[in-house]
């Protein structure tokens, strides 16, 4: 018992003998709580707003953004309600947009926005959103906890774009941000969703083309676009022939619309290519009920298709069915002459 007394002793003179710093120091500070602050790491403190954020902006402008966000934060936890805290909201989000964390940068300018929605620099917040998205639509991946890369993801790059056009519907980024929100749809895969993503792609189109209708570049370019969603989603495996009607009818009402554009004969080839696909499915419906002796579906088909075709003179499918028609048609001349 004696002997552990003594070594208790000793160990209680060395520490007491041999002072050290501790290197991982808490300091509590009212409005923060416990923070940690290395040793001679609170140089950069100060207690007022004003300059406090000129420490912050002092720092960004060296590049120091490990000490510009600290005290940027500081800025906004300590003064929230202060006219300091839009700026030190500010430049968190280009704190993290220099550091290449794009996601967080984007929801610290969404919490700008939406905190402080009459901050002096409101377009160009909007401008640095819609930058962002557009890099994560190029392909930039997303990344778990803001560090670990995680793929690309255009439903949350759509998210996007959906919350810079709510910040600012007729702002000077928003006409293209809608047309962007189409073009991510598109991009993305249709296994791993419920909804057509090409559906979801028409419809971001079309709110462009309504939206912007005074716009006569950017409503030309959405309802063309919406036009082309419809052909690719009739291009798949499976031919929808209501789909291939939506498209034909887009096209139609852009050529109307729009007969000037330099897309009007891609669009118009476009059509006379849906409408051979229309007609060949109606054809094969024909054939399938003439092989089973139905004569008045077979017959139905056929004019359908030539119905379809009436204005591509010419094509291989209208002649046949014509053909199919007038011997369907003799025959039954045929059958009454005999009765």
């Amino acid at each position: 018992m004696n002997r552990w007394s003594v070594r208790l002793a000793c160990i209680v003179v060395c520490v007491l003998a041999f002072p050290f710093t501790c290197p991982a120091p808490l300091v509590y500070r009212p409005g923060e709580g416990w923070v940690y602050e290395p040793v001679g790491g609170g140089k950069w403190i100060r207690t007022r707003a004003q300059d406090q954020l000129e420490v912050a902006q002092t720092a960004f402008d060296k590049k120091d953004y490990s000490t510009a966000f600290k005290a940027a934060r500081r800025t906004i936890k300590v003064w929230r309600l202060s006219d300091y805290a839009p700026k030190a909201q500010y430049l968190l989000g280009r704190c993290y947009e220099a550091e290449h964390q794009d996601e967080r940068a984007f929801r610290e300018y969404q919490r700008l926005l939406e905190k402080y929605p009459k901050v002096e620099n409101y377009q160009e917040v909007l401008t640095r959103q819609f930058e962002i998205a557009n890099r994560f639509l190029a392909g930039q991946w997303f990344r778990l906890w803001g560090y670990i890369p995680f793929f690309p993801s255009m439903d949350r790059t759509a998210g996007m774009y959906e919350k810079l056009i709510k910040n600012g519907p007729f702002s000077e980024v928003a006409p293209q941000a809608q047309m962007n929100i189409g073009a991510a749809r598109e991009k993305q895969v249709s296994f791993f969703n419920r909804v057509d993503p090409f559906h979801e792609a028409v419809k971001a189109y079309e709110t462009a083309a309504d939206r912007y209708r005074e716009n006569k570049t950017v409503a030309a370019e959405a309802l063309f676009k919406a036009g082309h969603a419809y052909y690719k989603q009739a291009q798949k495996a499976e031919y929808d022939q209501s789909v291939a009607g939506q498209a034909i009818a887009t096209f139609s009402d852009f050529m109307v619309l729009y007969p000037g554009d330099s897309r009007a004969q891609e669009a118009q080839k476009m059509i006379g290519e849906l409408k051979t696909e229309q007609a060949r499915g109606s054809f094969e419906i024909a054939r399938f009920y003439e092989k089973k002796r139905r004569w008045d579906g077979a017959r139905t088909y056929y004019n359908d298709v030539v119905n379809i075709l009436r204005t591509e003179p010419g094509s291989p499918y209208a002649e046949a069915a014509k053909k199919r028609i007038d011997a369907i048609n003799k025959r039954a001349e045929t059958r009454t002459a005999r009765k």
